[in-house]
C-alpha cells in the first residue's frame, strides 16, 4: 500500500506498508503488532534496490513502513541532510501506529541513522531503535568519502550534481540553529532500547562514532562492530538483517 504523508511542516512524503509475512513467536500467536519503520540513507528513497531489499528482509518478522526523505525520490521538498527529516520520520511512525501496530521499532542507515537517534529523542514513542552506520557528531570531515559529501550539500556545483545525478534535492540554507547532535540524542532515548550497529571497515565514519553513541548511551544501548562491514544498507548483509530483526523483536517487548 503506498499512501503520500504530510509533516507538521506541510512537506508531503511517498510512503509504502508492507504487512509482512505472518509470522509466530514462541506462544504461537501472530506478531503482526510489530512494525519496522525504516529510514533509509542520504540520496536512497523508498523505491531503491538497497532500501527494497533491506525492507525484504526485515518484513519475515513484521510489518514495514519505507518512506523517502523530503527532497529523495517522489517525496516533495529538499533534503536538510537530517534536520527537518526528523519530521519525515515523525509523520511515517504515526501512520504505522495509525494501521493498529502497538510495537514500532525505527531502523536507519547512515544519514537515517542520525535520524532515529534524534526522533527518539525528540518525540520519543518508538518501541526500540536501530541506527547502523551514523555519525556521531556533525560536520565530520575525516575521510573522503564525508570530504566529497560536503561538497556535495555545501557547494552550487554540487547540488546540481545532487539533484541531476543523485535524483537528491538539496536545500541550499545553513542549518540554522544546529540541531541537536546524534551523541547528544542518546541519552534522551532511554528507556527505548538501543542497537548501534557500525562496521570496522566503514569508509565513512571510523569507529569512534559508534563507540562515542554507545558510551552515551550506557546500560540501555548495546554495540555490535561488525568484522569486514563496510557503510549502511549496501553493507548490511542477510545475515546481519536476520540479527538485527531476532534483536528488535525481543527488544521491543
Amino acid at each position: 500500500m503506498r499512501r503520500y504523508l504530510h509533516t507538521s511542516d506541510g512537506v508531503r512524503i511517498d510512503s509504502v506498508y508492507d504487512p509482512g509475512r505472518a509470522v509466530y513467536e514462541n506462544g504461537g500467536s501472530p506478531a503482526r503488532d510489530l512494525v519496522f519503520v525504516i529510514a533509509h540513507g542520504f540520496t536512497g528513497d523508498a523505491d531503491r534496490p538497497h532500501v527494497r531489499r533491506i525492507a525484504a528482509g526485515l518484513a519475515r518478522r513484521g510489518a514495514v513502513v519505507t518512506f523517502s526523505f523530503r527532497g529523495h525520490g517522489a517525496s516533495g521538498g529538499r533534503s536538510t541532510v537530517g534536520d527537518r527529516e526528523v519530521l519525515d520520520l515523525a509523520a511515517a511512525v504515526d501512520w504505522a501506529r495509525s494501521l493498529g501496530h502497538t510495537r514500532v521499532v525505527t531502523v536507519g542507515f547512515s544519514m537515517g541513522g542520525s535520524v532515529v537517534l534524534r526522533h527518539a529523542a525528540l518525540h520519543r514513542g518508538v518501541d526500540a531503535v536501530v541506527s547502523v552506520s551514523s555519525p556521531a557528531r556533525w560536520y565530520y570531515r575525516g575521510t573522503a568519502p564525508m570530504r566529497r559529501l560536503h561538497w556535495l550539500v555545501l557547494r552550487p556545483a554540487g547540488r546540481l550534481v545532487g539533484r541531476y545525478g543523485l535524483r537528491t534535492r538539496i536545500h541550499h540554507r545553513d542549518w540554522d540553529p544546529v540541531p541537536l547532535s546524534p551523541v547528544e540524542a542518546v541519552p534522551r532515548i532511554a528507556p527505548a532500547p538501543l542497537l548501534v550497529v557500525h562496521g570496522d571497515s566503514d569508509g565513512y565514519f571510523p569507529v569512534d562514532h559508534p563507540r562515542m553513541l554507545a558510551e552515551a548511551a550506557g546500560d540501555h544501548g548495546e554495540i555490535w562492530l561488525e568484522p569486514g562491514m563496510g557503510h549502511a544498507e549496501h553493507a548490511t548483509g542477510e545475515d546481519l538483517l536476520r540479527r538485527i530483526a531476532d534483536w528488535a523483536v525481543d527488544k521491543a517487548g
